[in-house]
């Protein structure tokens, strides 16, 4: 095992160069020299566009996660970098960082949702998001370039308490609001007291706070019904108005509401575009292919201008600058704010404005959302596949459904809407898994579409069934 000073550049597994991260499992295809490499690389990366290296840098809370920013941040010293530690964090809290530190990239030691043996890096460069073609051009530099070893500096600064102010900022809850917290023992964990302890008009029930990367409670990943059940039963038991569940980085949210039901990111996005539709005129809101037809539908009825977008957190947040949206976001939990925010995913400043729509209403979460169309739908559904085939999957898929009678929208991966509803599959392209989701307006119609899914997976050697 590498030790301190001992780091040494070596080529990538290229299974880990990931669309929107390096990823993969520690001591395998992801090791302490994998980090130094990541960090002499992207270091080279930030001074040759820029002309400057001052770069943000933080670590989730991950068992693996300290010896790979050892490693990290002795890699980008090596670049010449002025790295500004921010210390163990969610992700959201290192883009802040970004920001109020004035850094030129920020660079983040995160697994996400992924298993516990699972970590990985995200990376922004000049306030974008750092993906696809420019993570693939480290196989290049490493292959073309001899890296300058330089001299740079590491300075580690607390930067929880201008976190906290700044998603705190311009939240008033009117009513008061009772909320179970499900921190899921990741790295928000690291701000949740001191936040709670600040934010106004409020009872608070904390879950599961303490950042532990074995993850005895549960793993962090709120779009998996099985652990979202902890927080269920803390909304019923306690009568909360609401119960806000985080994955193990804290940018991906997950909501339960006063009766305990589950209410997917394309229901509460209905919410916040009820808000922003009052703040903007005819506001461009960008979802995922994995939502709801309803959200696409009641979007527009609230005065919103609803665009479906590849999956991805990276590109949403591209197409949004791009776009001026001032609200966006996926399936997944990944929510951006571009209005009184930065445009990025941060899942405690989203849960916030939640909270602040809800506490300025006199309904609670139930009522506001049973006024939208009922629909029979599977959750979102990851299974894995061979990392290799997974794109040819679904091309064959594709070419098998171009005469289907319906809507085909290709932008990612294949979706097919009908009368009686639609359905979704795509390959991941951050793990060896395909996703599908089915939606329709009748159990009938529901088990049509599966029936479909399930035949067209069957005729390319998947067998995969769903359960409901």
């Amino acid at each position: 095992m590498a030790q301190e000073n001992s780091y040494q550049i070596e080529q990538f597994d290229p299974e880990v160069l990931r669309e929107y991260d390096i990823r993969g499992i520690v001591d395998k295809n992801i090791t302490e020299n994998t980090a130094y490499t990541i960090g002499r690389v992207f270091g080279y990366i930030v001074f040759e566009k820029l002309k400057s290296n001052n770069i943000s840098l933080g670590y989730d809370g991950r068992l693996t996660s300290p010896k790979l920013y050892k490693a990290l941040s002795s890699g980008l010293k090596d670049a010449g970098a002025n790295v500004k530690s921010i210390g163990m964090c969610p992700t959201p809290m290192l883009y802040f960082a970004d920001y109020y530190l004035k850094t030129d990239a920020a660079l983040m030691i995160t697994g996400s949702h992924n298993p516990s043996e699972y970590n990985g890096f995200k990376m922004v460069m000049n306030k974008h998001s750092f993906y696809s073609e420019n993570i693939q051009k480290f196989k290049t530099i490493l292959k073309t370039i001899k890296l300058e070893k330089k001299e740079g500096s590491v300075e580690h600064i607390d930067i929880i308490d201008a976190y906290v102010e700044r998603v705190l900022k311009n939240i008033s809850i009117k009513n008061k609001l009772k909320i179970s917290w499900d921190i899921g023992n990741g790295a928000m964990g690291v701000i949740i007291n001191k936040l709670i302890s600040k934010l106004k008009n409020t009872e608070n029930i904390l879950l599961n706070q303490d950042v532990d990367g074995n993850f005895p409670n549960h793993h962090p990943d709120p779009t998996v019904p099985k652990n979202m059940e902890q927080l269920i039963k803390s909304v019923k038991e306690n009568k909360c108005d609401i119960g806000l569940a985080f994955d193990g980085d804290g940018d991906r949210l997950g909501v339960v509401d006063n009766s305990g039901k589950i209410i997917w990111a394309d229901q509460y996005m209905l919410i916040l575009c009820s808000e922003i539709a009052n703040l903007y005129q005819s506001p461009k809101v960008i979802m995922d292919v994995k939502c709801s037809k309803v959200f696409f539908d009641e979007a527009k009825k609230l005065g919103c201008d609803p665009l479906m977008e590849r999956t991805g957190h990276s590109p949403i947040k591209e197409k949004m600058k791009e776009i001026k949206s001032p609200l966006s976001g996926e399936m997944s939990g990944h929510v951006c704010y571009g209005d009184d925010f930065y445009g990025y995913d941060d899942a405690m400043y989203v849960g916030l404005r939640l909270l602040r729509i809800l506490g300025n209403k006199n309904k609670n979460l139930n009522d506001i959302i049973d006024k939208y169309p009922k629909t029979f739908s599977t959750p979102e559904t990851r299974f894995d596949v061979d990392e290799i085939k997974k794109f040819k999957i679904i091309d064959e898929i594709k070419e098998r459904l171009l005469s289907f009678e319906g809507n085909i929208i290709d932008i990612d991966g294949i979706r097919v809407e009908t009368e009686e509803g639609w359905f979704l599959m795509r390959a991941s392209n951050t793990q060896n898994q395909l996703t599908c989701r089915v939606e329709s307006t009748s159990k009938n119609g529901l088990k049509k579409l599966i029936d479909i899914v399930e035949n067209q997976l069957q005729l390319s050697n998947v067998n995969f069934k769903f359960t409901i």
